[in-house]
């Protein structure tokens, strides 16, 4: 009897494709988005007969192919296509030499990139000396007779059946220059065999399109095409190329079994087992690339600004406050705030003829000395007794001579003192705007100042928030006398100047401008802009009563800010099992918008999950596309009972990773562990004991928000750049790496057959980040023959 057993003569290691790239340039990332921007930049205008050779054999496969026209389709963008500049030709090979198209077929560049884009796939065996014989044979069809430079782009993996050696060097020999440009995993062995002398500047990967094209473009200037553009200098950086190789090795000696010259009789041996691994072979060489000036090399933002590119060339200045003077954020001539300024001026009989021409002189010298010519401050005066009346609308006059004209015509009318209708008038009427300033009051802060003596003989409490809510900005001032009242009209005792001697109210000018001005540039936090959310808990466990509370606590915390495009962009998000944004960080530019959106934020009642909140604050409000901002601080405020934070800590710190801050203010009992995890530090975690005590940590929170507004920013965190575009910091500025998306943030997606404005990756490839700095190109595996 006889035994057959049938063993693999070989083991094979799924896991030994490689995913590094094929090439790498050893560069930082700012120099290879450089190399990337300036390939998109090439344009060759001269006369040149350029001939594609075309792998289109079985061991390129069907879908390297495809990638093999897309690259030949991006070189001609870099060339001037047309009958007495570049003419373009395409032969594809395998097995024999095709021709697709001859060189005087297509003569403009949209022609020549149609026609590639239709070529098929032929298949069959990789004979490359075959296809050389055949150009030495024909020459260059449809070419101008070496009348002008021939140059040969041979797109291969450099795994020829035959040897390449003699035709490549009598091509060469003919005085054709030969670019031998890899593909999938090249042998690069052969394709310097094909490559003109120097080899290191006439061999490229096609898998970095962009690249190919600046080398190519490179090697070009100077000998064929004209020279760089303006700025534009050719360097040289170090680079290492790959091969991908299978190799045979032993695996180790097993156990086998082999037959016997005795009958039913088998004997065991040891028997050599082997596995096919594949392996990198590195070749260090040098990359000849151009690189070009960017708009933001030059660090053009003064003062602190920062530079932001629109595409190769545009930029634009994101400017600290009080610059911006012009694009590149010069220093604002304007000395003042920008304010709509009423002066709300008690007549009645309580402050007698005497008090009344005080006020007057009062308000004539604090124009001397802050209203010029180009003041950016609109002013108005209000008077009140039992009725109240504007004799000078807010914006009548621009210039204090002909303001202190109308403040001497203002007369004494005596009467009582109703201080809490006047604040209701003046909140409905006061800032009217008029056809001359129509387009700018919407746009400033309104600033109303009281001017009293006497106390009012109405409420004033609920008038006073009645114009605090309508988006205005209180401010007292008047004798020790009324101290207390002037603290419940404006609510917060900061806004108010109180004097003990009459003569002493003229020393508190410079004060009220202080606290004038506050408004436009709030104290602590002028320095820097900041990008602000709060996430409102607004479950049944907080309870309609204190959602209003926390309500509140959002609409007041306004008056620490300046709300606009420029300053502080806000974001309110309410949540119970699911969050709700009522409005983004770019909706609302001004104060009054945002004082009217705040008041439709609903209660949602039911349970808490601020996990989702703080998921949905990153992936959908803290972004570009809703507002946010590159180069500004961002800080989220959470405002809770303590509950639903459970499942809060992951999302926060990835908040935290990203460059947010998260700040927890809760109210009432909860466990700080918990909370701590979330806020990832006691100094941004604020325990109150109740909701009415919220109101006097207000000056602590903000204080603790603008401190963040001044720290430093990191242009890339959170990452301006949507979909899966990487971001690359650069000095002064930072710019958006795309794939299959172009735009200053990949924004627009392009579109099948157009060639992208931004670096582009290869196909089921992503980015990795080494120690060094230096990006590697690398390819997901796939399942390939081995050759």
């Amino acid at each position: 009897r006889q035994f057959l057993v049938l063993m693999s003569d070989y083991l094979f290691d799924p896991t030994v494709l490689p995913v590094l790239g094929m090439q790498e340039i050893h560069a930082d990332q700012e120099m290879i988005g450089k190399i990337s921007a300036a390939g998109q930049l090439m344009q060759c205008s001269a006369s040149l007969d350029v001939l594609f050779l075309l792998d289109g054999s079985y061991s390129i496969g069907k879908g390297s192919f495809e990638r093999s026209k897309h690259f030949a389709g991006k070189l001609c963008d870099a060339f001037d296509i047309r009958p007495d500049r570049v003419r373009v030709g395409m032969i594809q090979f395998s097995s024999a030499p095709h021709l697709e198209f001859p060189l005087d077929s297509y003569l403009t560049k949209q022609e020549v990139k149609d026609r590639i884009k239709r070529i098929v796939f032929r298949g069959g065996s990789t004979e490359t000396g075959r296809a050389l014989k055949y150009i030495l044979h024909k020459g260059f069809p449809g070419g101008r007779n070496s009348s002008v430079p021939e140059v040969l782009i041979v797109i291969s993996d450099g795994k020829s059946q035959g040897s390449t050696t003699v035709p490549a060097m009598q091509v060469k020999e003919r005085h054709t220059t030969v670019f031998a440009v890899g593909i999938k995993f090249p042998r690069w062995e052969e394709l310097h065999v094909l490559a003109s002398e120097p080899t290191d500047q006439h061999v490229f990967f096609a898998g970095d399109a962009d690249d190919a094209a600046n080398g190519l473009y490179s090697t070009l200037t100077g000998s064929v095409c004209s020279a760089t553009a303006p700025g534009c200098k050719v360097e040289s950086h170090p680079c290492e190329r790959r091969t991908l190789e299978t190799v045979k090795e032993l695996a180790g000696n097993y156990v086998c079994w082999k037959g016997s010259k005795q009958p039913n009789a088998v004997r065991a041996s040891l028997c050599p087992f082997y596995r096919w691994k594949s392996v990198l072979i590195k070749h260090p060489s040098r990359c000849f690339r151009t690189v070009c000036p960017e708009p933001c090399d030059s660090q053009p933002c003064q003062n602190g600004g920062t530079c932001v590119p629109e595409g190769l060339d545009k930029y634009h200045c994101l400017c600290p406050v009080g610059y911006g003077g012009d694009i590149h954020c010069a220093p604002k001539l304007s000395l003042e705030c920008s304010v709509d300024l009423l002066f709300l001026m008690d007549s009645s009989a309580g402050v007698t003829l005497e008090g009344f021409l005080r006020y007057k002189a009062f308000l004539k010298r604090f124009l001397q000395a802050v209203m010029g010519r180009d003041s950016p401050m609109n002013v108005g005066v209000a008077q009140y007794d039992n009725n109240v009346r504007i004799p000078i609308e807010v914006g009548q006059h621009k210039d204090a001579f002909s303001f202190m004209k109308s403040i001497d015509a203002l007369n004494f009318s005596g009467g009582g003192t109703l201080t809490g209708r006047a604040l209701r008038y003046v909140a409905l009427h006061g800032f009217r705007s008029t056809p001359g300033f129509a387009d700018v009051q919407d746009d400033l802060p309104r600033v109303v100042v009281l001017l009293t003596d006497s106390k009012s003989q109405d409420p004033v409490a609920e008038a006073a928030k009645y114009a605090r809510d309508r988006g205005l900005f209180l401010i007292g001032v008047g004798s020790s006398f009324v101290r207390a009242e002037l603290a419940e009209v404006t609510g917060n005792p900061k806004q108010t100047i109180v004097y003990s001697d009459p003569q002493n109210l003229f020393n508190r000018i410079p004060e009220l401008q202080k606290r004038i001005c506050s408004v436009d540039s709030p104290e602590g936090c002028q320095a820097q802009s900041l990008d602000l959310a709060f996430a409102v808990d607004a479950s049944a466990g907080v309870g309609l009563e204190n959602f209003l509370q926390l309500r509140d606590f959002v609409r007041s915390s306004r008056l620490h800010f300046s709300i606009n495009r420029d300053v502080t962009q806000i974001a309110l998000v309410v949540y119970g099992s699911q969050p709700h944004t009522v409005f983004a960080l770019d909706t609302h530019t001004s104060n009054s918008a945002f004082l009217q959106a705040i008041d439709q934020a609903p209660f949602l009642g039911g349970s808490a999950s601020a996990g989702s909140t703080l998921l949905h604050i990153y992936g959908d409000v803290m972004t570009v596309q809703k507002g946010a901002r590159p180069g500004v601080n961002k800080v989220v405020v959470v405002l809770t009972n303590g509950g639903g934070m459970e499942d809060a800590a992951a999302p926060a710190q990835q908040l935290r990773d990203n460059g947010i801050l998260v700040f927890v203010v809760v109210i009432g009992d909860a466990q700080r562990d918990t909370l701590l995890r979330v806020a990832g530090s006691p100094n941004y975690l604020v325990h109150i004991s109740s909701y009415e005590d919220l109101q006097y940590y207000q000056d602590l929170i903000i204080e603790r928000i603008c401190e963040e507004a001044k720290s430093p920013v990191n242009l890339c965190k959170p990452n301006p750049c949507m979909n899966q575009g990487v971001c690359i910091l650069g000095p002064g500025g930072y710019r958006c790496e795309c794939h299959g998306w172009e735009g200053p943030h990949c924004e627009s997606r392009v579109l099948r057959g157009d060639s992208p404005r931004s670096a582009v990756l290869p196909p089921h490839s992503h980015v990795q980040w080494s120690s060094t700095g230096l990006r590697h190109f690398s390819r997901a595996p796939r399942q390939t023959k081995r050759h």
